[in-house]
């Protein structure tokens, strides 16, 4: 993948100098061609040459002789330029606006040598003619420079291909150079990335700080993010399967029980030596067995339903301080608990909370068995409603330290409880119903010294 991604940008470099290239070749045979034809056609108006090769109508015979209009010397001198005419011999027959000390007679060979190079004083010369005539026009200090190039056109056209063919080789390797380091250092970091997705992919949760990340860094920083979001998301997961499974061991072990039970009283019901006493206790067992199966399944149902947020609430406005006293009213009445230490209080007659009345009842009755059935016998426990909310403490054992973080996690029973009736569930139930009302709990414990459960509701 790392060479893939290399050589494809390395390719695609290469593509654009070869388009470069061919552009660039174009554009100069175009403008050859165009400054060809503009040889041909006809140089700019304001050049020697085009002044020299126009000056023939400011030219006429007079009497034999060749003579220059006044318009033609006024054109002179706007041009700054001075002008001979010679013979077919090369001698000076007329001059204007020429030094004195100006050549009289002109060899071929210092024709061309002048028309060339220029003289002496850097003037520039160029050379007309008009019927047996010729004549020049001399520009001192002339800004257009005449140089003269040989060129053989067989050699050049075999020429051109070998030079634009190592122009394209040499460019072609410094592009493949350069496009190599580029390339490299660009593609390094989307190669790293393509591992970091690929560590994701595999479930391997790293974050690392990469060095020089360029226009990348955005980038990694998500990464990372992404990473130590997916790890604690993993985290949780396999703190969740870890207490699903303890939970499931339990509940498999807390059925295995009553199902016995059941089975053993099943027999038992099939022997005709039985009293009707007999009958109806084994009766009554298998009974009770059954209602706690149905209460651990209900509760698993229920808890269920709380964790994916499924359980509608049927919510009216309630006097908490009322309905708190009819609950522990109702517990003093039940027989199994009317010998229990249980102290109401409160101090707010006007605390009002917008709840459902059977959850909410499920939940402070939960809280309430709890300190009753998981301590001594002894136990106190207090129920006070103030203007915060709802607390129940009591004088118990107390939870240790490191229980209680996971008290109210679903599928944790504590290290006390393994030998108490119940399903495990009741505090999880209970948290996840206060919470499902925009509330929260909050527990403090200590080993020996009770615990105290503080319900506040907005």
């Amino acid at each position: 993948m790392k060479w893939k991604i290399t050589l494809r940008y390395l390719l695609s470099v290469l593509s654009i100098v070869l388009i470069v290239f061919v552009v660039n070749t174009i554009i100069l045979f175009g403008f050859l061609v165009y400054q060809s034809n503009q040889e041909n056609t006809g140089l700019d108006r304001n050049s020697g040459e085009d002044f020299t090769r126009s000056f023939q109508k400011y030219l006429q015979l007079n009497d034999d002789e060749l003579v220059v209009s006044p318009t033609g010397q006024e054109a002179l001198k706007q041009f700054g330029a001075w002008l001979q005419i010679l013979d077919q011999n090369g001698n000076v027959i007329n001059s204007y606006q020429a030094p004195e000390d100006a050549t009289k007679h002109y060899s071929p060979m210092e024709l061309v040598h002048k028309y060339k190079y220029m003289d002496d004083d850097l003037n520039t010369y160029f050379i007309g003619d008009y019927e047996d005539y010729s004549y020049l026009v001399v520009v001192p200090d002339s800004q257009e420079k005449r140089h003269v190039m040989m060129v053989d056109q067989g050699k050049m056209l075999t020429y051109i291909p070998r030079f634009l063919g190592a122009i394209m080789i040499v460019n072609l390797l410094i592009a493949t150079l350069i496009g190599f380091l580029f390339s490299t250092i660009l593609t390094k970091p989307v190669n790293r990335i393509i591992d970091r997705i690929h560590s994701l992919k595999e479930r391997v949760f790293i974050t690392k700080k990469v060095k020089r990340p360029g226009i990348y860094k955005h980038v990694f920083a998500n990464l990372n993010d992404v990473a130590e979001t997916m790890q604690a998301h993993e985290q949780e997961r396999q703190k969740l399967e870890k207490m699903r499974n303890e939970w499931i061991s339990n509940v498999s072990h807390d059925i295995k029980t009553p199902l016995s039970s059941i089975r053993g009283y099943a027999e038992l019901l099939r022997s005709e030596n039985l009293s009707d006493m007999e009958r109806l206790e084994y009766a009554e067992v298998i009974e009770r067995q059954s209602l706690y199966m149905r209460e651990l399944l209900d509760d698993f149902n229920l808890t269920m339903r709380l964790r994916n947020q499924e359980l509608p609430l049927h919510q009216q406005p309630t006097n908490m301080e009322h309905f708190v006293r009819e609950i522990v009213i109702d517990l003093l009445n039940d027989p199994q608990f009317s010998s229990e230490h249980i102290q109401y209080d409160s101090t707010a007659t006007t605390l009002n909370w917008n709840i459902d009345q059977h959850l909410m009842k499920r939940a402070l009755l939960n809280f309430i068995y709890n300190a009753l059935l998981h301590n001594d016998d002894d136990v106190e426990v207090d129920v006070i409603v103030t203007d915060n909310g709802i607390t129940i403490k009591d004088n118990g054992r107390g939870i240790a330290k490191e229980e209680q973080e996971q008290i109210f996690e679903r599928f944790y029973r504590g290290t006390n409880t393994s030998n108490s009736y119940g399903t495990g569930l009741g505090m999880a139930i209970s948290r996840d119903i206060i919470e499902a009302h925009g509330g929260t709990v909050q527990l403090t414990s200590a080993k020996g010294k009770g615990t105290t459960i503080e319900i506040e509701i907005p």
